[in-house]
């Protein structure tokens, strides 16, 4: 088990270093932390985030890895932003920054934006926070340094500036335009080099500790709310996996291209059971919006076809055997119907799933096994058959692999067996046919 923080100009490198038994990530973006979460952590915590040159990290992830058991911690910058917004939710934060936010003190992002530089230079920070400028004026006010009225002016004029101009130095530059009184200003710039708080860094440290206190005892977490899979959440999913698919086609690839080569039925069967284990492992079940009415009529056609039910005479018998009224076979129509757009949204997420139903069942070993004598007989002589080649091959494929017709739409046939497109799905079968010419080759020989 491990912790996940992420972490960038709040904490030094020797900061970083004293962790030792967490995983430290740049501040976190979009997406990051549901790939953390993925990973099934001991749990996380979100000190530094981003807030422009890349999306934010989104409310829903974090709820989602909270859904999934896995306590969420926030503190000091991103991390105090999010557990305001979601401490009712059972996120847990962390610190005085935090605490300023939940209870509406302070309401605006900029209090703890800062600019920063690369990770390669240390996330090294060229700003300074405006939570950081309050903390520091007000124990300056404390020990003598400041009047309350010079600390109120340069308080608002820290905060009037843009946020990435925020510096001691400018804050200085412009005390004696707000009235500070020159003694106070040399006073003031005397006392910063001991004086200055750095309230970031001490909620970050306060977080950290207050983490491995929390893990010392139970690790079980009971979330405060139910998930709600929406279709802005199941968009999220889609295009972060498809997003995260590694160029190329790998040897796993492979394997999933021998199992649709043996046909719908067999590929149909391995994908429901993918399906039902991406739906358990994310712990709802993806939205699909309700079919349009050619869905509906393509749904149907499908079935009759596929039943041979030709004839509306046909049709009619079919649903009487299967004890079916009009009203509910339009709820079967629209059932399947759904289904198949379902399996069409989560088509970029289940290679992983089908490979794992694969081993499960055993077929695993056979088609890994052929796929790889199939690259070493074809060492890459195989390309994308020219349009006669293309005809010639799906009728080689339909007619006496499958033992059926030819459908009148192959680039929907393609699609529903998990091919990108029908040229995909082409060049899948010139691979094949190559394959079988060069083993008839080798046993003519």
């Amino acid at each position: 088990m491990t912790i996940v923080v992420f972490v960038g100009p709040t904490l030094s490198r020797e900061d970083i270093a004293a962790c030792g038994d967490m995983v430290c990530l740049p501040p976190v973006a979009q997406g990051d932390v549901y790939r953390a979460a993925q990973r099934r952590p001991q749990a996380i915590g979100i000190i530094d985030g981003y807030f422009s040159g890349a999306p934010s990290v989104w409310h829903k992830e974090i709820l989602w890895a909270m859904s999934r058991g896995i306590p969420v911690f926030g503190s000091a910058s991103m991390g105090a932003l999010r557990a305001a917004e979601l401490h009712a939710f059972g996120m847990r934060g962390v610190g005085r920054i935090f605490q300023a936010f939940r209870d509406g003190e302070l309401e605006d992002d900029d209090e703890v934006a800062v600019v920063h530089g690369p990770a390669e230079l240390g996330h090294i920070q060229v700003s300074e926070a405006m939570v950081n400028i309050r903390a520091t004026l007000a124990r300056a006010e404390t020990e003598g340094v400041l009047s309350k009225s010079s600390r109120g002016a340069l308080e608002a004029f820290g905060k009037s500036m843009f946020f990435p101009q925020r510096s001691w130095q400018a804050l200085l530059e412009g005390a004696a335009t707000l009235g500070v009184a020159e003694s106070e200003r040399a006073a003031l710039s005397a006392w910063l080099t001991n004086g200055r708080v750095d309230q970031k860094r001490a909620d970050a440290l306060e977080m950290l500790a207050a983490m491995r206190e929390a893990l010392l005892g139970s690790n079980e977490t009971h979330p405060k709310f139910k998930f709600e899979w929406t279709y802005f959440w199941d968009e999220f999913v889609r295009r972060f996996e498809a997003g995260h698919e590694n160029p190329g086609a790998s040897p796993q690839q492979f394997v999933i291209e021998e199992l649709r080569l043996e046909g719908p039925e067999t590929y149909a069967r391995v994908e429901a059971m993918a399906l039902l284990r991406r739906v358990a492992v994310s712990g709802a079940a993806p939205v699909a919006p309700s079919p349009a009415p050619d869905s509906l009529r393509t749904t149907l056609a499908d079935i009759r076809a596929r039943l041979g039910l030709f004839t509306r005479a046909d049709l009619d018998r079919w649903m009487a055997r299967n004890d079916l009224d009009v009203v509910s076979m339009e709820r079967l129509i629209a059932d399947q119907a759904g289904l198949a757009i379902l399996r069409d949204r989560s088509s970029a997420a289940l290679e992983p799933h089908i490979l794992d139903e694969l081993r499960l069942s055993g077929a695993y070993e056979r088609l890994v096994e052929r796929a790889r004598r199939k690259s070493d007989a074809l060492a890459g002589r195989a390309g994308a058959p020219s349009a006669s080649q293309a005809l010639a091959l799906r009728l080689w494929y339909f007619e006496h692999r499958l033992r059926r017709p030819l459908p009148d739409d192959v680039a929907d046939f393609a699609r529903r067996l998990g091919f990108a497109d029908v040229a995909d799905f082409d060049a899948a079968l010139l691979r094949e046919r190559l394959y079988l010419n060069e083993q008839e080759a080798d046993r003519s020989a």
